[in-house]
């Protein structure tokens, strides 16, 4: 029986970018993306390992060598909306946050359940790490464009970051294809509020 659930639920490309190796956080928009088993070619997070960083440092020092669970930012068009009203602003580029890949459809993104999949017409499937939750360095790049605003991301992107993921199957993603969402078939762990609490 299959683990994992096919849903209803379908988002549309509208954007796609790349964060340049050496380029700084700031992604550059692109009309597809070829995905390796290593994450996007030519993307700065991309590589089957990278050095740990503040998301794990409860497991891993800082710059130890993990699996790449982090190969693709995945944005929410409705989030990034949502996120802009709040800080007053009427549009947050993508490039600004770094998304290789922001979807219209799917309601709450940022909170879907670990181990989901999104996969494209071709096969190509992402699997989802945890919420990307919102840090200073994008609103560094916001300050640029919006001066003033850039500190204003942290707490505006609160629970509408989008989410982290990596490439369980290659292929490649265009603009304007659609995903189906696919939800791991089981319940949500009895221990799980109690576990948070420490």
């Amino acid at each position: 029986m299959p683990a994992l659930k096919s849903t209803r639920f379908e988002a549309e490309i509208v954007w796609l970018g790349l964060v340049p190796e050496g380029g700084g956080l700031a992604s550059v928009s692109q009309e597809t993306l070829v995905l390796g088993f290593d994450g996007p070619e030519g993307e700065a997070h991309g590589g089957l390992t990278r050095p740990s960083c503040s998301r794990v440092l409860g497991l891993h020092p800082r710059g130890t060598a993990i699996a790449n669970t982090r190969q693709l930012s995945v944005l929410s068009q409705e989030e990034l909306d949502e996120t802009a009203r709040a800080m007053g602003l009427g549009r947050l580029a993508p490039e600004w946050v770094g998304a290789s890949l922001v979807l219209r459809g799917i309601p709450d993104l940022t909170h879907l359940p670990p181990s989901s999949r999104l996969q494209g017409p071709d096969g190509v499937t992402l699997v989802v790490d945890m919420e990307n939750r919102p840090c200073v360095l994008p609103g560094k790049v916001i300050e640029t464009h919006h001066p003033g605003n850039g500190a204003a991301f942290k707490p505006a992107g609160k629970d509408r970051r989008g989410i982290t993921a990596w490439v369980e199957r290659p292929g490649v993603l265009r603009l304007g294809e659609m995903l189906r969402l696919h939800v791991p078939d089981q319940r949500a762990w009895t221990y799980l509020d109690e576990a948070r609490r420490g």
